[in-house]
């Protein structure tokens, strides 16, 4: 499958804020967007007039990049939430927060998503007592998402259990550190979700 393979950093100056793709090291003094907060490139220090289409495009490619979806699977989903009876732009989160590498990184079994998709993929999470490795793998209410039990002495799993408390977890998901365990107790509202995401503009940038 396609992945992106480039700097998770020049990501977060492309849309002019942190998107936290890199865990613990967005944190800390050593976050390039800290030293460079400007679009990468010869003309980044520029200032290109802000379109309409431009800020719609801009917010698109912000949510692709938070969530790590590529454009086709992106646009999927926007078909997906289009069929759906709410809102649309609430739908096309509500979709994307219930991929099992985004409950794995929310619930903090994971210090980013990049992290959260690997531990996915390498077949440690298990879904009510099921191994799946698929990180785009869509959870549903009262779903069960727990890490089998021969990887939880591994070190991300250690470190997790460790930071339990520390992380908020969104009201949606429990996590049980002592079990390894995060009960999925319904999907998300929009008002809990808080990425810094205007679905507004996403929805009329597919709707022209």
């Amino acid at each position: 499958m396609a992945r992106y393979t480039g700097a998770d950093c020049r990501r977060c100056r492309r849309e002019k804020m942190k998107l936290f793709l890199k865990g613990s090291k967005c944190d800390g003094p050593k976050c390039p967007f800290e030293s460079r907060p400007f679009p990468p490139g010869q003309h980044g220090r520029g200032r290109p007039k802000e379109t309409e289409y431009l800020l719609q495009l801009r917010e698109k490619q912000k949510a692709r990049r938070i969530y790590g979806v590529l454009e086709r699977q992106f646009a999927g989903y926007y078909e997906e939430a289009v069929a759906k009876p709410g809102k649309t732009g609430e739908e096309l989160l509500r979709i994307l927060e219930s991929r099992l590498d985004n409950v794995v990184y929310r619930a903090g079994l994971a210090s980013s998503r990049d992290m959260a998709r690997q531990l996915v993929k390498h077949g440690h999470i298990l879904v009510n007592g099921k191994k799946v490795d698929i990180p785009s793998y869509r959870l549903r209410e009262h779903d069960i998402v727990q890490v089998r039990e021969k990887s939880r002495e591994l070190t991300p799993f250690q470190i997790a259990q460790g930071l339990a408390g520390s992380k908020t977890v969104p009201a949606w998901l429990e996590f049980i550190p002592s079990e390894f365990k995060v009960l999925v107790h319904s999907l998300p509202a929009r008002q809990v979700i808080d990425t810094q995401v205007q679905e507004q503009l996403i929805v009329e940038l597919y709707s022209k």
